[in-house]
């Protein structure tokens, strides 16, 4: 069977990308939901690598537990693999995977590399804190916060302001509270299987609590612990205190481990 010219250009062009070994870039391992630099990660986040020729095309997880091969692509923290949610490869702006980073990976210094195929990257450093925590936002780390009524799952954002969705602002001293969606906040009690949504029943409380500003105002802090159907996802339930400042775009912060979240994540909030 012969082959033309274009299908072999194809193969050759794709042996070519598979062949070049993947590089992770220095500082290229980020909080997946704040995506901050120079902070580190905690482990049981769910975090971003950067770098080239991580991956040869785009692939995404279908199922829960997440597996730790995804598009012929596996990551190893201290030799111990990373459940993958996604790996994309793009020539012009840089190749992404997203992955849990492993509970059982600790604190201090650790190392990363990628595989593709037989493919290796050299081992990247970096610095793994005991919690580094991160919002997520509907625009990849700036703006609306993934932040709902625990009541009615809408978004605390002003009335049509995110298309195709029924949103409304969070309301000052609703006791029914806000959930906020999140990761990095650290380990949980009792401990939780990286890679799986919770299954035991039980819930998950953080180590550690955040401290939550809305508009400069500390909330009242109601759960703090595992969301229970995304792996390396964290809820955060509060109710916002009286003063809290009103508006369409007020800024909503954690602040845990010495690190303040950006204040470019906001909520809506109405008396």
């Amino acid at each position: 069977m012969k082959l033309t010219f274009i299908a072999l250009l194809t193969l050759a062009c794709a042996a070519t990308v598979f062949a070049q070994t993947p590089v992770v870039a220095s500082g290229g391992v980020l909080n997946a939901a704040s995506f901050a630099t120079n902070q580190g990660v905690a482990p049981g986040s769910l975090v971003s690598i950067f770098g080239t020729n991580l991956a040869t095309s785009l692939a995404q997880a279908d199922t829960i537990p997440l597996s730790t091969s995804l598009g012929a692509v596996t990551v190893m923290f201290n030799n111990i693999p990373a459940p993958l949610l996604f790996v994309n490869h793009d020539p012009v702006n840089g190749d992404q995977i997203n992955a849990q980073l492993p509970f059982a990976v600790g604190t201090g210094n650790a190392q990363v590399t990628v595989t593709r195929g037989s493919a290796v990257s050299a081992p990247v450093n970096l610095n793994v804190i005991p919690s580094g925590p991160g919002i997520f936002a509907v625009n990849f780390g700036v703006g609306q916060a993934i932040a709902y009524g625990n009541s009615d799952g809408q978004l605390a954002a002003a009335p049509g302001a995110v298309s195709g969705l029924t949103t409304h602002p969070a309301k000052i001293g609703d006791t029914s509270t806000l959930a906020i969606l999140a990761t990095g906040l650290g380990a949980v009690n009792p401990p939780v299987t990286t890679g799986s949504a919770v299954t035991d029943g039980q819930v998950h409380y953080t180590v550690t609590n955040p401290t939550v500003m809305v508009g400069g105002v500390e909330a009242q802090l109601v759960f703090s612990g595992m969301q229970p159907q995304f792996p390396g996802v964290y809820q955060i339930n509060i109710i916002l205190a009286p003063g809290t400042p009103t508006g369409n775009a007020v800024p909503l912060q954690f602040v845990m481990n010495g690190i303040t979240t950006t204040d470019q994540v906001t909520i809506a909030v109405t008396n």
